[in-house]
C-alpha cells in the first residue's frame, strides 16, 4: 500500500480548512450555547437546592408550630380540668350550706310549732281543769258520774 502523497496533502488541506470554518462559524456558536445550558442547569439546581432548604425550613417552622399547638392544647386541656374540678368542688360545698340552712331552718320551724303547740295544750288544760274543777264544785257527785264528767269533756276537746 502506496500513500499518495498528493492526496495526502489535499485531504489534509481540506480538513484544516473545514476544522477552521467549523471552529469559526460552528464550534464558538455551539460552545456557547452549550455554555448557556450548563449555566441554565447550574442555575436550576442551585434553585431546587434553596427551595429544597426553604421547603426544610418550612417542614421545621411547621414542626415546632405544630408541637406549640399540641402544647397548647394540652395547657387548655389540664387549666380545664383544673377549672371544673374548682367549680364542682364549690358546687358540692354552697350544696352542703345551703342543706345545712334548710335543716337549720326546718328545725326551728318544727321547734316553733312545737312550742305553739304545747301552748295551746296548755291552754286548753289550764281551761278544761277549771271547767271540770268548777263542775265538780257546783255538785258533788260519786266515782261514776266523775268518770262520766271526765270522758264527756274528753270527747269535747277531741271534737274541737
Amino acid at each position: 500500500m502506496d500513500i499518495v502523497w498528493s492526496n495526502f496533502f489535499i485531504q489534509l488541506v481540506a480538513f484544516l480548512i473545514l476544522y477552521w470554518l467549523l471552529s469559526r462559524y460552528a464550534f464558538g456558536p455551539l460552545l456557547s450555547i452549550m455554555e448557556q445550558r450548563k449555566q441554565l442547569v447550574k442555575d436550576q439546581l442551585d434553585g431546587a437546592e434553596a427551595s429544597r432548604k426553604q421547603a426544610e425550613q418550612h417542614y421545621e417552622e411547621q414542626k415546632q408550630a405544630l408541637q406549640q399547638a399540641r402544647k397548647d392544647a394540652y395547657d387548655i386541656i389540664e387549666q380545664a380540668k383544673s377549672t371544673s374540678s374548682k367549680q364542682a368542688e364549690e358546687i358540692v360545698h354552697a350544696a352542703k350550706s345551703e342543706a345545712g340552712r334548710l335543716k337549720d331552718d326546718a328545725v326551728k320551724d318544727i321547734e316553733s310549732e312545737k312550742n305553739k303547740a304545747i301552748a295551746a295544750l296548755r291552754s286548753q288544760v289550764s281551761g278544761m281543769s277549771v271547767m271540770i274543777a268548777s263542775k265538780i264544785i257546783e255538785k258533788q257527785i260519786d266515782d261514776k258520774s266523775q268518770e262520766q264528767l271526765v270522758d264527756q269533756y274528753l270527747k269535747e276537746v277531741g271534737s274541737k
